[in-house]
């Protein structure tokens, strides 16, 4: 048996650069839940792997695209894209290497050997100047010795299969020096998790130049049982939100890389500014992602918005191994904190729109945030899905740290984001992990409920059908009520047509939203005057929820759009009239702005899960008082 080998390449073309690149990203997404696993700095969150795969996920995204015979216009191509796709401290990182690969060859149609090797030290330079607090033991250390080791090489070295090939002697050596240099690592035993992901892409570039064998995994792969390495608490897990934006210059300014560095290093901790003049991807850990957003939109123009919660993710990373299932949701879910920290449920983010100003739902704008701006705002409020990507991002994480995902979202009568949540787990499924999706027919606090029905099926050790199958039980068992203080925002956002509200704005009549069977939100009654309101809609809703007290129990969620006080005595009212012996738990929360942006300030909402009990009880009675 004979061993392949590639052909002497003394010069890279942007075909022959695309492949060895592809080569690369594909080593990576080979070890992507290793590198999640034995990622313990800065934060032991284990998603270094997932965050480095998006990143050069969307650089073979670019390569794909087109093909470019110009090297230096790739490399430039593929910059971009990791710029716009970077992901994480490591991502970041990564994106300003590829930049500064860009800035130095960016001109040349064919790459030689000292080219290359020039421009790694540019890139490794910039990757440097990016971070605001540089630490050895670091991806930063093997990037400098990847440089160090290729310029030592000289001219000695005439083609690019020997380039790799020696240089990565003393990049491994590096790699296995990290072990030493940050205590976390010393104390975990584990060399530096972005280290190890930018060593496997060098290890699949240089097997491919030495063989012309290419691995064909071209997604990364969520396959095995490692367990993840246990670390102690580092600095920067003071801070709760992994951060980033993407900062676009406006007309005719640059952008100040060096001045917003500094405005924004006091904040927090980890803080990457990658980028260039015209843009810049900024990554910190902070706990409150909006001064984030804020301080860099006065330097251009903000997207690309993210912010991950690392506790949660830590706490998911290390999770008991009993539970086999993580359960996701998106920001239109309504969920009393309590219940999310219990269960360990993952948020995904959607968007809020007041004119051209943007905001993550719960992240960088609480509710009671989002109902002051409602009632202050000329403009109203849209409210965006969350992209695919950020699903996918999710799912990738949970993915390496559990057996398989199961998300619970929107009614897909009303958002498409059950349709992006789908796209995403199609794409994760097809990696190793199944990740399946559940259409809540429902919104607020009743898709809230059966994300935590889901969840409490997780908790207690149950498979995938067995968590899917809760959830759907949830959903075919939980109703949902609205009460609007006024129906001038449903009217503005189209869930109540004009002349139904011209009516009853005359009628004074307060419009209740319901859902129904098969997940459209729409009027589903209403209240004449404003006479005893609160407790005519408890009334209202009792009448509605039909249950067997013998076999059956009730959990309730009540919702308010910034008026806490009147949803507590909802709350109390409900507790009285079903009776507490009826009732299996019953909670407060805040209302998001999947409902709120229809009903304004002052909306009370109310959703039921009929749960079958237990221990049942003796005597048959249906429904409350």
């Amino acid at each position: 048996m004979t061993t392949a080998v590639a052909p002497t390449l003394v010069t890279l073309d942007g075909l022959q650069l695309a492949d060895v690149l592809r080569a690369g990203i594909y080593r990576l997404f080979e070890k992507t839940d290793h590198i999640n696993k034995i990622n313990v700095f800065p934060v032991p969150d284990g998603d270094t792997g997932t965050n480095m795969s998006m990143t050069l996920s969307a650089v073979l995204a670019a390569l794909d695209r087109e093909p470019i015979a110009h090297a230096g216009k790739l490399l430039l191509r593929a910059a971009d894209a990791a710029l716009d796709g970077a992901r994480g401290n490591s991502g970041a990182i990564l994106a300003q290497f590829l930049l500064g690969l860009g800035d130095s060859a960016g001109h040349l149609a064919k790459i030689d050997v000292r080219s290359f090797v020039a421009s790694i030290a540019t890139g490794a330079a910039y990757a440097r100047d990016a971070l605001s607090k540089p630490r050895e033991g670091t991806l930063l250390t093997v990037l400098r010795e990847f440089a160090q080791s290729s310029a030592e090489l000289g001219d000695g070295v005439g083609d690019f299969a020997r380039l790799f090939r020696d240089s990565l002697v003393g990049v491994r050596a590096a790699l296995d020096r990290t072990r030493t240099q940050l205590e976390e690592l010393r104390t975990a035993n584990v060399v530096d998790a972005g280290a190890l992901g930018f060593v496997e892409v060098l290890e699949g570039m240089g097997r491919f130049l030495e063989t012309g064998q290419m691995s064909r995994v071209s997604a990364p792969v969520h396959v095995g049982e490692e367990v993840m390495v246990q670390a102690t608490v580092g600095a920067a897990q003071d801070f709760r939100f992994c951060t980033e934006c993407l900062v676009t210059a406006l007309d005719g300014a640059d952008i100040d890389l060096r001045h917003l560095r500094e405005r924004l290093g006091p904040i927090g901790a980890s803080l990457v500014v990658s980028g260039s003049k015209r843009k810049a991807k900024v990554h910190v850990h902070v706990d409150d992602p909006e001064q984030i957003f804020r301080l860099a939109g006065e330097f251009g123009v903000v997207g690309a918005q993210k912010a991950d919660d690392m506790r949660l993710q830590q706490r998911s990373s290390h999770h008991a191994v009993k539970q086999r299932i993580a359960v996701a949701t998106d920001s239109g879910a309504d969920i009393p904190d309590e219940f999310i920290e219990r269960y360990g449920i993952h948020m995904v983010s959607a968007r809020i729109h007041f004119g051209t100003h943007s905001h993550l739902d719960k992240v960088s704008m609480t509710p009671a945030e989002f109902y002051r701006e409602l009632a202050r705002n000329p403009e109203h409020p849209k409210t965006s899905q969350p992209p695919p990507g950020d699903f996918r991002r999710t799912f990738e994480f949970l993915a390496s740290h559990y057996e398989a995902v199961v998300s619970v979202n929107l009614t897909s009568r009303h958002s498409g984001t059950f349709n992006a949540a789908r796209t995403a787990a199609q794409r994760v499924s097809a990696e190793g992990r199944p990740v399946r999706v559940v259409d809540s027919l429902n919104a607020s606090t009743g898709e809230g409920l059966v994300a935590v029905a889901a969840a409490e099926a997780a908790a207690a050790g149950g498979d995938l059908d067995a968590v899917e199958r809760a959830a759907h039980d949830a959903v075919l068992r939980t109703q949902t009520f609205a009460l609007l203080k006024t129906v001038d925002f449903a009217v503005r956002g189209g869930r109540v047509p004009a002349i139904v509200g011209k009516i009853a704005k005359i009628l004074r009549l307060n419009v209740i939203l319901c859902t129904d069977p098969s997940g459209r939100v729409a009027a589903g009654g209403g209240l004449l005057g404003a006479r005893s309101l609160r407790e005519r809609f408890a009334r209202f809703v009792v009448r509605r929820v039909s249950f067997d007290r013998r076999t059956e129990r009730l959990r309730i969620f009540v919702g308010h759009g910034d008026l806490p006080a009147a949803g507590a005595a909802l709350l109390e009212d409900l507790r009285h009239r079903f009776g507490d012996e009826a009732i299996e738990f019953a909670a407060l929360t805040d209302m998001g702005p999947a409902v709120g942006v229809h009903g304004g300030p002052g909306t009370l909402i109310v959703a039921v899960h009929r749960v079958r009990n237990t221990q049942p009880k003796a005597a048959t009675t249906s429904g409350g008082a």
